[in-house]
């Protein structure tokens, strides 16, 4: 079955598209035309590309009644205004990750993703089943927005550094762009933050305007160059456990679509996301071991004091959460917990015990 029939058929589309109020006639005068905004730059290798990717699926399994044309960061609108040209009507989708809007609601930030937090699995597993997708469409029904997972980075590096991370000491008066609640778990411990799109990094580190970034992981993080401008690579990243992305919608505009191209978004959205999440975890091995033979990296693990500090420092800014003024982001964050509880009790005794003893000393092949 060829990719484009899949999708036409997923969901029951086929017998919606047959009604009578559906004729082909009609589907054929009425052709949709949309702008996704991205927060990244055009095409970039991962993000830009998959948003790109997801246009022309759906272009192709709506046979052109709905089309989508994809800006890069900065093209119609910059990359941190991409929420709000949605809202406004500027634009009608975009493609991000949810945390660049914590400041329209906290909540925002655990569909994405928050420090010492969820796996992509674990999120995916939340989302899908543990009312982690109806609280995010509460959020985003107070902005008239419609929002689907659009994959996962998978757990991330913990960034790029221009000196040796020994100690917690060693965080004091660091200049560091990261974004969301790892950054403000980091700020505890004495380091400034700040929030850049990704086309504004390399600048600021070869400036020295920075001392650090973290940015995605090794697959994401070649293309930028950053090895060009600092000298260690630190891991593990865990403030970004597993970084959701974003397909999110004008509610109007999707609303106003016929209802088989509403279930065929919807599906289409749904496959991107698995490529996305593939793609990246697939990639990572072969970038990683570019960085380090052919450029050099030094790759650095973070020492037991700042794990435990940076972790200490994140349940404190969870905690703080709990006790926000608005009630959604305190419901989602104990719906969050509860999640990340139960979770944790299997992943240490499947995933965990399994990649565990995957490592052990044996031939194998």
């Amino acid at each position: 079955m060829k990719r484009r029939t899949f999708l036409k058929t997923a969901g029951g589309v086929a017998a919606v598209a047959s009604s009578a109020s559906l004729a082909t006639p009609a589907i054929s005068q009425n052709r949709v035309e949309w702008r996704m905004v991205t927060t990244w730059p055009k095409n970039f290798p991962g993000q830009g590309t998959s948003a790109e990717r997801l246009a022309k699926t759906i272009g192709e399994a709506t046979d052109g009644r709905l089309t989508i044309k994809v800006y890069g960061a900065g093209e119609l609108v910059p990359a941190f205004e991409s929420f709000d040209a949605v809202v406004s009507g500027a634009a009608d989708c975009m493609h991000a990750t949810p945390y660049y809007w914590k400041n329209k609601s906290a909540a925002l930030n655990f569909f994405s993703t928050v420090p010492y937090g969820l796996t992509t699995i674990e999120l995916n597993s939340w989302l899908k089943f543990g009312g982690g997708q109806e609280l995010w469409d509460r959020v985003y029904d107070q902005f008239g927005l419609k929002a689907w997972s659009a994959g996962s980075t998978g757990v991330q590096m913990g960034g790029w550094y221009n000196k040796e991370i020994n100690s917690v000491a060693d965080l004091q008066g660091l200049k560091m762009r990261i974004p969301g609640l790892g950054g403000e778990a980091l700020q505890k411990l004495g380091v400034t933050t700040i929030s850049l799109p990704v086309g504004e990094i390399f600048s600021s580190l070869q400036s020295g305007a920075i001392d650090a970034t973290e940015w995605v992981g090794p697959f994401n993080d070649l293309a930028p160059g950053f090895y060009k401008v600092a000298k260690y690579y630190y891991w593990p990243g865990m403030h970004e456990p597993g970084t959701g992305a974003e397909f999110t919608v004008s509610k109007e505009k999707f609303a106003a679509l016929p209802k088989d191209v509403q279930v065929i978004v919807a599906a289409c959205a749904g496959d991107e996301s698995e490529r996305f999440s593939a793609e990246f975890h697939y990639r990572n091995g072969g970038a990683l071991d570019t960085l380090v033979r052919e450029h050099g990296v030094q790759l650095k693990r973070f020492p037991k004091d700042v794990l435990e500090a940076w972790g200490q420092a994140s349940g404190e800014v969870i905690a703080a959460l709990r006790e926000s003024d608005d009630e959604l982001t305190r419901e989602t964050v104990e719906s969050f917990l509860k999640a990340r509880r139960e979770l944790m009790a299997w992943s240490r005794i499947g995933d965990q015990a399994f990649m565990n003893a995957r490592l052990l000393d044996y031939q194998y092949g």
